[in-house]
This record gives C-alpha cells, structure tokens and sequence, in this order.
C-alpha cells in the first residue's frame, strides 16, 4: 500500500508543476546561483539579491549538490544578478528536485509505519481491509497531506525533506536507538533552524532515558552514555558551523540566521494569539481615530502586506524577548511531564507536538507554514489513540485551512478548496471508522462550519460587498483571526490533557 500511494501522490506533484509559484522560487532559485558561483566564505556575506542566504550550512551545501546538476536544465539559471530569473528548464528542475527530496518523507513514513505494524497498542494485523488499517491511514495523512501539496509543490518550499528528516528522528526515540535520534535531530537543526523549537524536548528525553538510569529510587548518571550523546551534537555542528566560525564570521552567521528586525508577524499573519493581538490593536486604533484621536502612522497599521519591525500603537508592543518568555513558560510544563513519563516514548511525541503549537502560538515572526510542524508528527498519534484522533481531526482541519490564502491566484481557486476537502473528507471519515466514534463535538463543529462561511467571503466579497474593495488585507485578516481562536482553544484542550494525564501508566489515554 505505501508503494501505491508514493506513486499516486508523485503523479499528482508531476500534475502540479505549471502551477503558481511564490517569491520562494526566486529565493532558490537565487541560493542555487550563489552557492553555485561564490566560494563557501561568501555565502552568508553576500548581497547581491535581497534574497540573502538565511537558512544554516546544511542546506546551503544541499543548494549546492543541487546545482552540480542545474546546467544541465538550464546554465543561465546559475547566473549571480540582482534581477529575477526563471525560464522553462528552472520550472522543471527547481520542481522536480522538491519531487525527489521527498523520498526523505517517504522514507521516514516508511520507518514509522514499520513501528505502526509492530506496535501492541494497535496491531495492524486486526485489519481485513488493508486500506483501512492505522499505518495506511498515517501514510496518506502524510504523504497525501493537502497541506505540503500546497506549500511545497505549488507555493514552493522543501518541507517535505525536513519533516521526512524530523519523522526518522522520531522513529529512533520510539525504537530506542537514541544516539541515531540525536544525530539526525541535529542534522535537521543545521538544515532549518526553525527546529530548534523542538529541541527542549529532544533534550529532556534523551536526558532522563538515555544519560540516566534508576537505581531503587535513585537516578544514576551514565557519563559515557552523556559523552557519547555530547560528542553527537558538537561533532555535528562543528561541521556545519566549524568553518564560519573559524572564518571569523559566525556573528555574521547569526545575524543571517536570526533575523528579529522582521518584525513579530509576517506579512500574512499566521494564525496564533499574536494575529489576535494585532486584531484587537487595529479595531482599538479603528476606535481611536473615530473619537478623534490622532495616531501616529495609523494607515495601513501592521495590514500593510511588507515584512518590517512594526509598532502597536494603542496595545504595548510586543518585543522577541516578551515571546521568548512566554513559549518557555509554555512549554516547562510539558517538559516536566515528559520527566516524569520516564520510559514512555508516545509521551515523547505528545510532548513535541504541544512544544511545537507553544511556539507557533508564541514565538517571533513565525510563518503560517510552521503549523504543518504540528501536524505532520500529530498524524503518528491520531491512529493510535482516540483522543488524539478527536485533537488531530479539529486541528488538521483549522490548521490546513489556515494555509489557503497562500495560493490567492484566480486559476488556483477551485484546485485548493478541492484539496482542503479531500483532505479534510478523508481525515474525519477514516479516522471516525477506525475509532467507531464521532471525533468533533457539536461546538466544534458549528466552529468548523463557520470556515464555510469565511470561504464564501473570501471568493465572491468584493462582489457582495464592493464598498469593503478599499480592504484587501480585510480577507486574510478574518481568516487568521478565526483560524487563530480555534487552534487555540483546541491547543488549550490538548494541552491540560497531556499536563493532567497519569504519568506513570505507558499505555495511558486521557
């Protein structure tokens, strides 16, 4: 069954590759021209584009393997220049290498889904009908996920390779092979940063499990099981970070890596508490102008589609440090569960999801396609347990919506709504059969009914409405706003359960 849906899903991505396509191309596009025409120490130096290299050395080197192979589409695509480029041999070769980086994800489906077959909480081996079975279920949720269909094969990204590297990280802490979960978690830090979100509880674990024994009621340390783990992660990242240290530039590393003058939202809001903050400081600012107050810089406040460090003007601003305090305290509670859970590596992998919604809910600048960070390891839980099947059923579906405005082409209209259904159709169906239980509430769903109603003003608005024309950023707004309350609550929801769950059963459902 997997090879069936490998193959159908790289068909579809092959279907999709005269779609639209976002800045994001020209970003690699560029990255491949860099790392192609400049020596390594000028990578994180250069400014000919302003689409300078912001990811860390690991993925620059894969934009390099990548353009050992590019001349053959087409040579001028490896040309330096300010000015964008793209032609018919760049369309091919930048969309099939995204085709081919995911076999990274089906290897890591492949890796997990063995652990499905085998696991005793749910044996797949129960299931008459194949394509009814929890590891078939958890294979299309990922590798058919509308999601990464979206992003990655038409907006245009490599997240697909990323998560394909989270999942085979995963797989290792759920097979006890600790020092091989550390190694791969670490490669993919050094490929995108954004990972490090992820990496409290990597540490927790693989502190408590594997650096640790007990001893009656007593932890003994392991050092050489420590040092074997420490040497791990500082071998790595001497390779990765070694030569631009040694270079004299690893300020300039970070200044490329961490970037805070962007500003606490993007552009398109994502949908967490900080797209209701900016809401409830735009309606205040709304207010204020009509009482007659005067507003510095009220026109075209925080809607005004750049990516740029923005002020409130009404609300306290918000600064990276207030974020970072409020994701830590988010997350220490999970992380002292995971403590506790001692032994229990689905504790693990709840821990990681909730840590990962903590800081796409509280973090700086985060973009609308981190929540598939969330997602795609939820999918493992949503086939084993009920309750996270109920979480997973409710927050796919808000989380996948919220990803729609990306593609705002006429012609892509009708091809991501059918996806969002389809997606959303086959979770809640086979997800609902294989629990033999409804998974949404009936506030949830009116909740979910209301995203009907978004669409239809998102689509036929300026016809409905044409004195609300003026508003372009009015759509996108609403959609973030609502999108953001409802992967809230269901966060707060999830989140007390895990907290408030027994910690000493391994098999434990909330």
């Amino acid at each position: 069954m997997l090879w069936c849906i490998v193959v159908l899903a790289t068909c579809f991505k092959i279907l999709l590759i005269k779609t639209y396509y976002s800045t994001d191309f020209e970003v690699h596009r560029h990255w491949l021209a860099l790392t192609s025409s400049r020596p390594w120490k000028f990578w994180y130096t250069d400014t000919t584009s302003q689409w300078t290299l912001d990811y860390p050395p690991f993925f620059a080197w894969f934009e390099w393997c990548l353009s050992l192979f590019a001349s053959v589409f087409d040579p001028n695509m490896l040309r330096l220049s300010s000015a964008p480029y793209t032609s018919e041999g760049t369309l091919y070769f930048l969309r099939l290498t995204v085709i081919a980086s995911d076999f990274v994800l089906f290897y890591g489906v492949y890796v997990l889904s063995y652990y499905l077959t085998t696991n005793p909480i749910r044996k797949c081996s129960q299931y008459k009908a194949r394509w009814k079975s929890p590891t078939t279920i958890f294979q299309v949720l990922v590798l058919g996920n509308m999601g990464l269909l979206l992003v990655d094969h038409i907006h245009f990204q490599y997240n697909g390779l990323l998560l394909g590297i989270l999942l085979l990280s995963i797989s290792h802490i759920l097979n006890g092979r600790h020092c091989w979960a550390a190694f791969w978690f670490i490669f993919l830090i050094h490929m995108k940063h954004i990972f490090m979100y992820m990496a409290p509880v990597f540490f927790i674990y693989l502190l408590r499990n594997h650096c640790m024994v007990n001893e009656g009621d007593r932890l003994k340390w392991e050092w050489r099981k420590a040092g074997v783990l420490a040497t791990i992660v500082l071998a790595v990242t001497a390779v990765s970070c070694g030569p631009y240290i040694l270079a004299g530039q690893f300020f300039q590393l970070l200044s490329r890596l961490f970037p805070f003058k962007r500003g606490l939202t993007h552009a398109y809001w994502a949908p967490n508490v900080w797209a209701i903050y900016n809401f409830c400081d735009k309606f205040l600012c709304f207010f204020a102008h009509r009482l007659g107050y005067q507003l510095q810089s009220s026109v075209g406040h925080l809607t005004g589609g750049l990516v740029s460090d923005s002020v409130h003007l009404v609300l306290p601003t918000i600064t990276p440090k207030i974020t970072f305090i409020l994701t830590a305290l988010a997350i220490v509670p999970c992380l002292i569960k995971l403590w506790k859970s001692a032994g229990n590596p689905l504790h693990f992998v709840r821990a990681l999801v909730l840590c990962t919604t903590s800081a796409f809910l509280f973090g700086w600048h985060v973009h609308e396609k981190a929540i598939l960070m969330v997602i795609i390891p939820h999918s493992l839980l949503a086939v084993i347990w009920r309750k996270e099947a109920e979480t997973y059923a409710f927050l796919s579906t808000v989380g996948h919506y919220s990803l729609l405005p990306l593609l705002f082409t006429t012609k892509e209209i009708l091809l991501k709504y059918l996806l969002f259904i389809l997606q959303t159709w086959y979770t809640l169906t086979h997800l609902r059969d294989l629990f033999h239980a409804e998974l949404l509430c009936r506030r949830e769903t009116l909740y979910l009914y209301g995203l009907f109603g978004i669409s239809v003003y998102d689509i036929f608005g300026v016809y409905m409405f044409p004195f609300l024309k003026d508003y372009q950023f009015l759509p996108l707004m609403i959609s973030s706003v609502y999108c953001s309350l409802g992967i809230t609550y269901v966060y707060l929801k999830y989140y007390f359960s895990f907290v408030l769950s027994s910690a000493t059963n391994k098999r434990v459902t909330f």
